[in-house]
């Protein structure tokens, strides 16, 4: 083969995501801590979905338009640090060809080293064992190749080729994978997208592990969050997506005047287009008057209607919900937005300023275009956007180059740490002095966590069994025991000292107050002068979350 259309990149594109999907969970399992919410797998996995929904709906004989799609579909729905990375990969690889309609092997290869320039320019301090080492090794051998081939197979045989090897170099880059025995995970997922995009090149079936399709990932995806809501909270009850082919003889059509004009009719509204068609998205109660609107500018090529409340009512039967969405938001000239999980957390959020709490987190990571909407749903002029996660902070971080308002993270990485960056926020200082401020307000503060290991492993000398309580202060594992209460006693007495002033314990679902009060008591023994704070914090997974400031 020595040309690539737009056509055939779409058919790599669903391989390629189809073959990370089947695979994702093996990902997961790499995470170098054995905590139960490594989600890269998920998180990449979610990402290039989005990227492939969105290919798909928008295929083109242009490869410029077909890679432009991705693009687009991988940024909205980029989560994680993996996602946003994957993102950033074939948005230069988009960027490289936008105007081509068809490429060779050289296009082929300058497309990807394009894509790795981009990816390199977003990540503030480039680590070398990680994704990022797999895909500037893979394209640096790819453009080399092409110099001695035009054969687009062989180009791509060979871009695989050494995308494996580099990945099983990667823990003689990063001595914390060797010591665990594991390579990096954000890696191997991209190695996934590789090895579905060459086999579709070549015509071969990649091995399956089921039979689920891409939407089924969605639908998963659905269901995780429908576990925080009751079926009669769902106001807008039918998610409508249409697609339209513009017709020369009806309306002209203008993308942010067709917003402005569904806006009305639900939420979760998305828009996209191109020149030839427009996709949207939209929760609403009137999924006639979608059609109706998108017939005034040309013809339906794509109609779906799902019923929300009844595929909610079949998810979670009659169970109730845990997490409780937020309440609606009220409008913010001035607007803190933060995530977290956990009714209890994101209450006490909210009651310190936050203006608006994203429900996520662990396993659980919001999408750029989560917090695009959370934001603009506010209405906020300026906003200040807390993550309390470090695999959130570069979602964040694109939400903001999408947003046309005043806007910074804070890079906040823990629940802790995001709770002291509220409180040192001022509405009357301009958003980079309250981002200055803040991330001053949060430096002092040590954060401890307690969750259980999800298999057996040995990481700094720590050996850790499968189902044991593991002990983390400032994100480093320093016990690992059977007993809860003598993880977090150890939490505590790692992070407190005489100088201590504040200790707060967040318990979670797993952990009762009884245990908590016994933590109290441990805190008033050992650090008389310190005081307690102790807050329900309903999260999953983490049976305490603790603060020494």
């Amino acid at each position: 083969m020595k040309s690539l259309d737009g056509i055939k990149f779409a058919e790599m594109v669903q391989m390629g995501a189809h073959h990370l999907y089947q695979n994702a969970s093996y990902v997961d399992s790499l995470n170098v801590f054995p905590v139960p919410d490594g989600d890269t797998g998920t998180n990449m996995n979610l990402s290039m979905t989005s990227g492939a929904k969105e290919t798909e709906a928008n295929i083109s004989e242009h490869i410029g338009k077909t890679a432009q799609a991705l693009s687009k579909g991988l940024l909205m729905g980029a989560r994680g640090n993996s996602g946003v990375i994957l993102s950033q990969l074939f948005r230069g690889f988009g960027k490289a060809i936008e105007k081509e309609a068809a490429i060779d092997a050289k296009g082929l290869a300058a497309a990807f080293q394009g894509g790795v320039d981009t990816a390199y320019k977003a990540v503030m301090k480039p680590v070398e064992g990680t994704i990022l080492t797999v895909a500037r090794e893979a394209a640096a051998k790819g453009v080399e190749v092409a110099e001695t081939t035009d054969d687009l197979v062989v180009l791509m045989e060979a871009f695989v080729e050494e995308a494996k090897a580099s990945l099983n170099r990667t823990p003689d880059l990063l001595p914390v994978l060797k010591e665990v025995g594991v390579v990096d995970s954000g890696g191997q997922g991209l190695l996934f997208v590789y090895e579905g995009f060459l086999a579709s090149l070549k015509g071969e079936e990649l091995p399956a592990r089921n039979d689920a399709s891409l939407d089924d990932l969605i639908n998963a995806e659905h269901h995780r969050v429908q576990d925080f809501m009751n079926t009669e909270d769902i106001e807008f009850g039918y998610c409508t997506e249409i697609m339209v082919r513009f017709e020369k003889e009806k309306e002209p059509f203008s993308e942010e005047q067709f917003r402005d004009e569904l806006n009305p009719f639900g939420d979760s509204l998305l828009v996209i287009s191109d020149d030839e068609i427009a996709k949207v998205h939209i929760h609403t109660e009137t999924p006639g008057a979608i059609l109706s609107a998108g017939q005034k500018y040309g013809s339906l090529i794509k109609i779906k209607v799902d019923n929300m409340r009844e595929q909610h009512s079949a998810i979670v039967g009659d169970s109730s919900a845990p997490v409780a969405l937020p309440a609606k938001k009220e409008q913010h000239p001035y607007a803190v937005v933060t995530i977290a999980m956990g009714e209890g957390i994101a209450n006490l959020l909210r009651s310190i300023g936050a203006s608006y709490v994203i429900e996520g987190g662990q396993t659980m990571n919001p999408s750029t275009e989560d917090i695009v909407k959370a934001v603009k749903e506010i209405g906020a002029e300026r906003v200040l956007i807390l993550p309390n996660n470090k695999n959130i902070v570069m979602a964040a971080e694109q939400a903001v180059e999408l947003l046309d308002i005043e806007a910074a993270v804070v890079p906040t990485k823990t629940i802790p740490q995001g709770m002291a960056a509220i409180l040192a926020f001022n509405p009357e200082l301009s958003v980079e002095e309250n981002k200055g401020n803040m991330t001053e307000g949060f430096a002092h503060v040590k954060t401890g966590q307690v969750t259980y290991a999800v298999r057996d492993t040995s990481i700094d000398g720590v050996e850790i069994h499968k189902d044991d309580y593991m002990a983390l202060a400032e994100g480093k594992i320093i016990l690992s025991t059977p007993q809860l209460m003598d993880a977090a006693k150890e939490v505590i007495g790692s992070l407190a000292d005489e100088d201590s002033e504040i200790i707060t314990i967040i318990y979670g679902e797993d952990a009762t107050k009884e245990q908590a009060n016994e933590l109290v008591s441990f805190i008033e023994e050992n650090f008389a002068d310190a005081e307690v704070e102790l807050v329900e914090g309903k999260q999953t997974l983490y049976p305490f979350i603790l603060s020494v400031e």
